[in-house]
């Protein structure tokens, strides 16, 4: 069976899923005020997406196949993880290219890929069950959300992921992101004011706008320039994106002076 029928049959399978799941909206809303208290326990994000979406999988890898990229990375499923824990090869790469800039961001926000695999398959209930390439893409999609930071340029603290939920959702609507992103930018509109409000709007529209980057063949791109990256991804760059600076935590009060 070929990836298309393989895929047509993914899609009828999960079409079935969905009709007999019905949104547990309590269970997301109390998932979300505990992130949003503690946002170090991704473990709550997870747990909102399985309140409100059940399991997307399917449809999110049938829209990374209707891309060529996509199709081919599909088929040569490489393992992301690998490539991105091998540390001595990623600052082997030039300056200012995407795999020394995605070094220096898992180092300046203490990150470790491997342990962000290992929570999704401690917490995710279903992952087990998934078949071994569902539980790839999965895994996969993990992964790509610390070089969409890189990509976009928002730091790991509170504001940065806040502003990264909006891009996403721009990049693909889903419930739990949405709720995810109307809680988010309610609790920091408290702190940061009414400039909140323009900024996640145009990280948004930074998502909208950029092409389907869940297909990009990220190993391929790792060696290569940030800036001619983001230049083929459609990423606008951020000084570009937000003429006032992207907001960090620390320096948040000099940031809004400006």
């Amino acid at each position: 069976m070929n990836a298309q029928a393989n895929l047509d049959e993914m899609d009828r399978s999960f079409q079935r899923t969905v009709v007999r799941r019905r949104p547990e909206i309590g269970r997301a809303v109390r998932a979300m005020r505990e992130l949003l208290d503690h946002p170090d326990q991704t473990e709550k994000a997870f747990e909102v997406g399985y309140a409100l979406d059940a399991d997307l999988t399917v449809v999110d890898l049938g829209k990374m196949l209707e891309c060529p990229a996509g199709r081919r990375v599909y088929r040569e499923r490489p393992c992301l993880l690998d490539v991105l824990c091998d540390r001595d090869r990623l600052n082997a790469m030039g300056e200012g290219s995407f795999g020394r800039a995605y070094v220096d961001h898992i180092e300046r926000w203490r990150l470790d890929p491997r342990k962000l695999v290992q929570l999704r398959r401690d917490t995710d209930p279903v992952h087990a069950d998934r078949d071994e390439d569902l539980q790839w893409f999965v895994e996969r999609m993990d992964l790509i959300h610390d070089l969409w930071h890189v990509l976009t340029g928002y730091g790991a603290d509170g504001l940065g992921e806040g502003a990264l939920l909006a891009f996403t959702l721009g990049q693909r609507y889903t419930r739990s992101g949405a709720l995810l992103t109307l809680g988010a930018s309610g609790r920091i509109a408290t702190r940061v004011g009414r400039v909140w409000a323009g900024y996640v709007f145009r990280a948004w529209r930074r998502g909208r706008s950029a092409v389907h980057l869940t297909a990009l063949p990220y190993e391929q791109l790792l060696p290569l320039p940030l800036a001619s990256v983001r230049r083929a991804a459609r990423v606008e760059e951020p000084q570009v994106a937000h003429p006032g600076g992207v907001l960090y935590e620390p320096s948040l009060d000099s940031t809004l002076e400006t």
